[in-house]
């Protein structure tokens, strides 16, 4: 048994794989991983354009397709679902011995559809009928327009991983949409299909403390600070846990009382949180500081691969989570009295993290591109 092992048995957290890669997946590396208790696989388009950028065993299949006069986005979809349907296959033995509470993989929607409600719907049902595997999660980012997507989806019975979210009030948005759509499903002609419905709510907290951290420093420094206040250097690093910390308790409270218990007696399973971009940015802050301060019951931690390696060597093993609430919502209060706009952060990270998987998903589709130039070249 590992540490990984115990942080699911014992804490009730599951810990996840935050990679994907063709490699692990004929190599016997995910396999591997699996043994050592990761339950879980969550990818986006960055990780799937470093995938095929450094991963030679792509190219074999990129013309193949290329001969079957393929574009180099119907290439990409073809790549990423072909290593997705390996993926669930390996973790499908998790999830039959959870009964459908983990061995879940996450593929993600066009990022170029952020923004827009109906195209995610389409793509979003697209995916779930071209690749139907119970242990699928399909991604739909929480921007705004995101919020109908992710309550259609639901209310049709399919599972869903809510990802890019950086604020407290759009977390309770996107459970909100997760609760109202499993309503719907319950008021249609299949009720209990609530218990296949399965959906995780990706909260990205290392972001969180990059840009605070980053204005924060940007602030006159103030050698006597007002009565009560802080120095803005003593409010590093503390942003990202003291919200996520908020978060989980907004979860606990959320998925309890009248409302829950009725969807609970048909089946319904919470949306658990999904602690997302767990790696420390910062190397001045310790190397696990987004998985030991946050563990605790019905939560995952996804993890890259050096912040699992870590875990497996020297994780702390103690539920963390709802500890010290009101010093978590003082450190808010303080970063906020210093004068950095939370809402602000949140929206500047939500933008940029929908940009940064649109830039992914253009620079693999160049990649691919350029393959395919330099095999019609030689010919």
């Amino acid at each position: 048994m590992t540490r990984l092992h115990d942080l699911y048995t014992e804490l009730g957290q599951s810990p996840w794989l935050d990679n994907l890669r063709r490699d692990y997946l004929k190599g016997g590396h995910l396999a591997s991983l699996v043994q050592a208790g990761v339950r879980g696989l969550t990818s986006n388009p960055t990780i799937m354009a470093k995938a095929i950028a450094e991963d030679g065993t792509y190219d074999s299949q990129i013309q193949s397709l290329r001969r079957a006069d393929m574009s180099a986005e119907q290439i990409y979809w073809e790549l990423v679902i072909d290593d997705i349907t390996e993926a669930l296959r390996i973790m499908r033995a998790i999830y039959d011995e959870s009964g459908g509470k983990d061995g879940f993989v996450s593929i993600e929607v066009s990022p170029d559809l952020a923004y827009d409600s109906e195209a995610t719907i389409r793509a979003a049902r697209s995916l779930h009928d071209r690749i139907s595997a119970p242990n699928l999660l399909v991604k739909i980012p929480a921007t705004r327009e995101g919020l109908p997507a992710i309550k259609q989806m639901v209310s049709e019975g399919r599972s869903i991983n809510v990802t890019l979210i950086f604020s407290l009030e759009r977390y309770e948005e996107v459970i909100e949409a997760y609760i109202s759509g499993l309503e719907e499903l319950a008021r249609s002609a299949m009720p209990f299909g609530l218990s296949s419905v399965v959906s995780v709510a990706s909260f990205f907290v290392s972001r969180v403390d990059t840009e605070v951290d980053r204005r924060l420093r940007s602030l006159p420094e103030a050698s006597n600070p007002p009565l009560g206040l802080l120095p803005a250097r003593d409010l590093f690093g503390k942003a990202a846990t003291a919200q996520a910390k908020l978060a989980y308790e907004l979860f606990v409270k959320s998925f309890s009382g009248l409302r829950w218990e009725k969807l609970r007696r048909l089946g319904a399973n919470v949306q658990r949180p999904l602690w997302a971009s767990t790696s420390t940015k910062n190397p001045a802050y310790p190397d696990l500081k987004y998985v030991d301060d946050l563990i605790g019951p019905d939560s995952v931690n996804t993890m890259p691969d050096a912040t699992l390696d870590a875990f497996l060597d020297h994780g702390k093993l103690q539920r963390t989570v709802d500890m010290d609430l009101a010093g978590a919502r003082a450190d808010l209060k303080a970063i906020a009295s210093s004068g950095v706009d939370l809402s602000d952060v949140a929206q500047v990270l939500e933008d940029e993290g929908v940009s940064s998987f649109a830039k992914s998903f253009e620079e693999v589709l160049y990649l691919i591109s350029g393959k395919l130039e330099q095999t019609a070249s030689t010919k």
